[in-house]
């Protein structure tokens, strides 16, 4: 038998959990702390307090049957839990949401603030406990280890009650919370850690604390509480003084299955949000760390089976039901539901039918309540934050997922507009409007509604996922129809920017949508296979893991949050060669350059609309950029099962390095003047500003000579060789067309650009001699840009005779004549 001790592990917007579970030839898993046996009442019915019922839950207390009975006045001054005996022990999870925030502070109604897994236990002296159930470790009890286990791992107390009164046959217990329920420290008053609670209210000031309702639902009991304070003050720029303020959460007690779902452990190669635990045994040599995935339990029913086993499609014992926030405008309302609905043909190839359904929500059913934990919704925030984000709460022992709350800012329609204008208005005519019509936001909703839903379905983002495409491949009809333009609705990849206007792709071949790598990591975390343990169902999955990913390279997983040093794993890139890709996005940058006055002009307007638009030409411009820079002395990972010889370290190939330095000199060193149209930065900026080119040729430079930059490119070098990496004397020479070249014509003449840039660059290579960290100064980087400094010594004391014009020279004498302390001060 497995007992189990845990403490929550937070991964990305999903809290942990933990599967009680084992080999079917041991005993039953129970809880850590079980409940006592139930105690008798004593002979003297007012033994530490206890009285007779009757005397307790008077005739004036209204009461509600639940997941634990609930008597309370109608004024809330007293309120009584009647814990069942049958509760006792069971596994209850507490969430704490938010109900009602007051503006401006961040925070929305819906939000999870925190949750904690507890649970009530009989205890000393007429009491019933609450514990907190800490995942942390998991041991087998039969085990001698588990000993060790044990007392390392005791689950805290959390509160105390004494007992009122006893139910009928001492089955239930009566504890007086009216007090508890109004403690700032409570954890039902918890969540000091969210954000938003941060900035709405400051715990320190917290009081006033009112019980506003309290419903009892067969499966959870929802209490929400008002309480007031001030808000914390924000210094800055601006500072925000503390201010009154109120705010109302909602806690939901809600009772976790008997029989928790069996763990699916999760496998690198497939991006599920997962949580952890120590696994300890007498047999081990070394502690073993094991992830397990989240997911909803999606199973056939049981005359099902058989068919589900035949390979037919079965409709779920309990399908995912997500319902829209009646607080949603009602022309978006079929767009959010349609997202939701896209995934059906994910499940499907898990086996499943119509295991996904959005609906909006009965407003007019009065057995159906928003604060009911049974029910998912997609929440409506009336706010200027342009995002969205797809949490879920689940099963702290299981990873099951029990119910999602996906945040919807209503601004994020300002985000869609901005990047489909700059990415799609060259190949979408309806993309050129400062305002779209209906029907195009709505899709552009749609896909970040299928997005978001992913997430609640326990999908991590899978930014390597369009680097599996290749770049001449997006600008063909027959392939986009056939897998899009990303494998994964999961990635950063938003809209087709490399396809030009003369290949005609149709606006829905613009978007992104539920691919090949989405079915297939719904297939893996949601396909029911015969595996009584974990341990059969983890050798299961792992070989066709390794079967699928030899058979297609679009399921690729490339985790570009947790590992950042494979250029293939970025956010808002598309294509296998990110050089290309970008060039091919520039040529569309021009053409929306070319476009813009037009396509932003309002009849009311006052050119927002158009500064707005230029700082986002320049922000793509300026993921291009980046997108490029990390295929300079970069490496690419792939996960490979033991037994597999492949390397899973490689190099970025060096023609790839090569075309991205090519890159630079081509379209950021040779300065992009066309970024700098003066019909529209004199409308716009001021110009005593420096521009945003000056900004990132100066950033470009600094961080191709950054000393880590180049001793990464030697150890490359040293490993791999120059046939298959970029060599630092090849990468110098590159940088060195891009930068000084002027410098080698018979008549020299530096324009203020590379002038700022030949600065930049000397100051770089002075920087890294004048380092003081061993791991620079010590370093074949030191040696490197000291010698890079005698050679630009030598071509501008070259130059200098010939310079075109007095700046032109006054740049080069001032530039010897540094060059020259520096020599003094290496």
């Amino acid at each position: 038998m497995k007992r189990y001790f845990y403490i929550p592990f937070l991964a990305a917007m999903a809290s942990c959990a933990v599967f009680k579970g084992g080999d079917k030839k041991k005993k039953k898993a129970v809880a850590v702390t079980p409940a006592a046996t139930p105690v008798k009442p004593a002979a003297a019915p007012n033994k530490n307090g206890v009285k007779p019922y009757a005397s307790v839950i008077t005739a004036n207390l209204n009461t509600q049957k639940g997941l634990f009975t609930v008597h309370k006045t109608p004024e809330m001054d007293s309120i009584f839990f009647e814990i069942g005996d049958k509760l006792l022990g069971r596994d209850i999870l507490v969430v704490n949401r938010i109900r009602k925030a007051p503006g401006g502070t961040g925070a929305y109604a819906g939000e999870e603030l925190d949750n904690h897994t507890i649970i009530f236990e009989k205890g000393p002296n007429e009491t019933i406990l609450i514990r907190l159930n800490l995942v942390i470790s998991d041991a087998d009890s039969s085990q001698s280890i588990y000993r060790a286990v044990t007392k390392s791992n005791l689950n805290p107390v959390i509160a105390t009650f004494p007992i009122k009164a006893y139910g009928k046959d001492t089955a239930s217990y009566v504890i007086d919370v009216s007090k508890f329920l109004r403690e700032p420290g409570s954890f039902v008053n918890s969540g000091e850690g969210h954000e938003g609670l941060k900035k709405t209210l400051d715990v320190k000031t917290m009081k006033d604390l009112e019980v506003q309702s309290i419903l009892a639902f067969p499966e959870n009991v929802e209490i929400a509480v008002s309480k007031n304070g001030m808000t914390k003050p924000i210094g800055g720029l601006t500072p925000v003084p503390a201010r009154p303020a109120t705010l109302e959460t909602n806690t939901s007690f809600i009772a976790l299955p008997e029989k928790p779902l069996q763990r699916r452990f999760a496998d690198q190669r497939v991006g599920y949000f997962a949580d952890y635990f120590m696994e300890y045994g007498d047999n081990q040599q070394k502690v073993e760390k094991r992830a397990f995935i989240n997911r909803w339990r999606l199973e056939p029913k049981p005359e099902d089976m058989e068919k589900y086993k035949r390979g037919e499609l079965v409709e779920p014992a309990k399908p995912i039901v997500l319902y829209i926030d009646p607080a949603t405008p009602k022309q978006w309302r079929p767009y959010l539901i349609a997202g939701v609905n896209d995934w059906q043909v994910a499940f499907e190839q898990a086996g499943f039918k119509n295991a996904i359904i959005a609906k909006e929500w009965p407003e007019n059913d009065t057995t159906m309540h928003m604060e009911d934990v049974r029910y998912s919704f997609i929440n409506y925030f009336a706010s200027e934050v342009s995002n969205a984000y797809g949490p879920n709460t689940h099963d702290p022992r299981s990873g099951e997922i029990i119910q999602t709350h996906i945040g919807w800012y209503h601004n994020v329609m300002e985000l869609l507009h901005n990047w489909y204008m700059i990415q799609a208005g060259p190949n979408d005519p309806q993309a050129r409007l400062p305002k779209f019509d209906e029907k195009l936001m709505g899709q552009l909703i749609r896909f970040v509604s299928s997005h978001e839903v992913g997430h609640t379905l326990g999908l991590r983002h899978n930014f390597g996922s369009s680097s599996q495409t290749p770049v001449d491949s997006l600008r063909s009809i027959s392939y986009l129809r056939k897998y899009g333009h990303t494998a994964s609705i999961m990635d950063y990849a938003r809209f087709n920017y490399v396809a030009q206007p003369e290949d005609r792709i149709p606006q829905e071949l613009l978007f992104p949508r539920i691919g090949e790598y989405d079915k297939w990591a719904i297939e893996f975390g949601y396909r029911v296979v015969n595996a009584r343990t974990s341990e059969e169902d983890n050798k299961i999955m792992g070989k066709l893991v390794t079967t699928r990913l030899e058979a297609n390279n679009r399921l690729w997983f490339g985790d570009g949050e947790s590992r950042q040093i494979d250029p293939r794993c970025q956010t808002e890139d598309l294509g296998d060669d990110a050089a290309r890709a970008s060039i091919y996005g520039i040529k569309n940058l021009k053409r929306v350059m070319a476009n813009l006055q037009k396509w932003t002009r309002e009849d009311d307007g006052q050119r927002q609309a158009l500064k707005s638009m230029y700082e986002n030409v320049m922000q793509q411009y300026h993921r291009y950029v980046v997108h490029v820079a990390k295929n300079i002395a970069a490496v690419q990972y792939t996960v490979y099962p033991d037994g597999d010889d492949r390397p899973s370290y490689v190099p970025v190939p060096k023609a790839r390095q090569l075309a991205a330095v090519k890159f630079f000199n081509d379209e950021l060193f040779n300065t992009p003047l066309w970024l700098l149209e003066p019909s529209i930065t004199d409308r716009i900026d001021n110009p005593a500003v420096q521009t945003p080119v000056d900004l990132m040729q100066v950033n470009a430079v600094n961080s191709l000579l950054d000393a880590s930059r180049i001793n990464y490119v030697m150890m490359l070098e040293r490993r791999y060789g120059t046939v298959k990496a970029l060599g630092i004397e090849e990468y110098m020479q590159l940088l060195h067309q891009g930068i000084w070249s002027d410098l080698n014509s018979g008549s020299v003449k530096v324009d203020a650009y590379h002038r700022n840039m030949q600065k930049t660059y000397l100051g770089a290579l002075y920087k890294i001699t004048r380092d003081s960290k061993s791991t620079v100064s010590e370093s074949e980087a030191s040696s490197i840009a000291s010698a890079d400094i005698r050679a630009i010594a030598a071509m501008i004391n070259k130059a200098i005779p010939r310079a075109a014009d007095e700046l032109t020279k006054a740049h080069l004498v001032s530039m010897s004549e540094k060059i020259a302390l520096m020599a003094k001060n290496i």
